[in-house]
This record gives structure tokens, sequence and C-alpha cells, in this order.
């Protein structure tokens, strides 16, 4: 099968596309053939190895000291079923899906990859494209999980740092659902975005500094992880609560995606994909994530 594979750390250069074997499916596992992935900012951190330093030596534990352990990236996807296990009962042939693959050593860059069925694998929302189910499974329960953390209320005035990213693009829609009253915060170009899915109110970080200004809110969530706290406090609210994508657990589960999952087919959410590659320009797509400026998500498509 074809794989966009990285035998080495450093620039997207490393990604070549090869040939690699097939992999066949456990017992208990289903094999999926993958439609579309995504390039997300945590694969820019894997393939170059820029963590700050005091993360070093964790993260080269975790990803391989003098080259990737798992090679192939891609944190999530959506395909259909192409073999299931002997023990398998949840899913059948040609069941379509969407899945993280975080727990699963990644390698979603691949025309085939195989899941436990008790993993975090759900049918496809019924309302989705491919390319858009393949963009939920890791920034929409991020969100919630970031929601959740900050205990967030109808009625509160909350702010949204990184409001046109994967994560902030759903965290504006959920913080919406659940009765808030959002503010986004983005650049110039992403402020017509943001309005759009919901936001009551965006600024504009180019022209001004959140911080600094009068109003005061019951949370601040930061989906880029950029902010420490001590920045933040003067536009906090007394008990006012600040949550950070850089502090949140990021153990996953199948109830925050299933939960995400009703959202979507009531209508109430939906995934934001900025652009569109196919999987033999995975080098180009990852240059432009690494560029910093994609709005909502970037989609690999396979097939």
């Amino acid at each position: 099968m074809k794989a966009i594979v990285a035998n080495k750390f450093g620039t997207a250069d490393v990604l070549q596309l090869r040939e690699v074997a097939k992999p066949t499916p456990k017992a208990n596992e289903i094999l999926v053939k993958v439609v579309a992935t995504t390039v997300s900012a945590g694969d820019i951190r894997m393939r170059s190895l820029n963590v700050p330093l005091v993360f070093w030596l964790p993260a080269r534990l975790t990803l391989g000291f003098t080259k990737p352990k798992n090679p192939i990236y891609g944190m999530e996807l959506a395909g259909e079923v192409a073999a299931v296990g002997a023990a398998v009962t949840r899913f059948r042939l040609g069941d379509a899906v969407f899945a993280s693959t975080l727990a699963q050593k990644f390698g979603a860059y691949a025309e085939y990859k195989c899941l436990p069925e008790d993993g975090l694998v759900l049918t496809k929302p019924h309302n989705m494209s491919y390319e858009e189910a393949a963009a939920v499974p890791i920034g929409g329960p991020t969100a919630l999980r970031l929601l959740r953390k900050g205990n967030i209320q109808r009625g509160q005035k909350v702010l949204i740092y990184g409001a046109s990213g994967s994560v902030g693009t759903f965290a504006v829609q959920l913080a919406r659902h659940l009765g808030a009253e959002v503010t986004g915060v983005c650049s110039t170009a992403n402020v017509a975005l943001v309005q759009s899915l919901g936001a009551d109110r965006v600024i504009d970080y180019t022209q001004a500094d959140f911080s600094t200004r009068l109003e005061r809110y019951d949370a601040i969530l930061d989906t880029v992880g950029k902010f420490p706290k001590s920045l933040v406090s003067p536009a906090l609210a007394p008990n006012g609560r600040f949550e950070s994508i850089a502090k949140l657990n990021t153990k996953q589960s199948v109830e925050e995606l299933s939960f995400i999952k009703e959202l979507i087919e009531a209508g109430a959410i939906r995934a934001v994909i900025d652009r569109r590659y196919p999987l033999a320009q995975a080098t180009e797509a990852h240059r432009y994530v690494e560029a910093g400026h994609k709005k909502g998500n970037v989609i690999l498509n396979v097939v």
C-alpha cells in the first residue's frame, strides 16, 4: 500500500511517498481503507521534534532518538471498513467510520490502518463527508475537554483564544451550544469565519490586546497553548477560570467522541476545512500548516 513515511526527523522534506506492507487485522481489529486524514500541529511537532527544552527527553523517549519510532504520521482519519477480525462484533464490512489514532501509534497517512474495535472509532456522522469527518476526532473532543475543564455554564462570558484553529473552531461552537456569551480572538483574515461559527464578538489580536481591555470574562480558554495565566489574569472576572490546551489531559474517551458526533448529527456544530491536498502532496500540506495560518483543518485525501 502507499503511505507517507518519515525515516528521520527534520523539515517537511523528510516526508516520502513509499510502498509499505498492508496491515492485517488481528481478531479484535478492523482494517480501515483510509479516505481522508488531516495535517495537524501535532504532526508538525512530531516530524520536526520542535519542542521546548524541558520536553526534549520525554519527546525523544516517546518518538525516537535517532529516527521516528512510528514513521507514518496522521492522528485522525475517516474511511471504510475493508476487513474485520474474527472476534469483531461492532462493525461490518463497508461501514463508514471515523477515528483517532493517537493510541494506535498514529499511521493515518496510509491507504490502510488497523484499529481495535473497542478503540476510539465510531461510525461516521451521517451528515458529514469523509473529509469533514476526518477533521473531528482530535479537535472536537479536545475542545469539549477544554470547555468541561473550564466548567462553562449558560450565560457566562467566555473568551476563546485561537478561535480560528482546529480546536478553536470547535470550542466557539460548543461554547455557544452551551449558552455562553462567546468572544473569539483571531487574526484579521479570520474574523468573518469566527463570526460565522456563532461568536458574539471577535477581537482581532493584530489590532487589540484582549488582556488590556476593560471587559472581564468568567472563563478564558487558550486553544493554542501560548499564554501563561499571569498574562491573562487582568481579563478574568473574580473567580474566573483560565484553562490552556497546554495543560490539558491528552487521554481521549469514546464518550467525548460520541457526544461530538451527536451534536454534529443534530446540526449544532460542523468541521471547518481550510485546504485539501492529495496524499502525494503531504510535504506541501505540512509546509502550509507549519506556516501557522491555517483556518480550522487541512485535509489529506488518501483515496
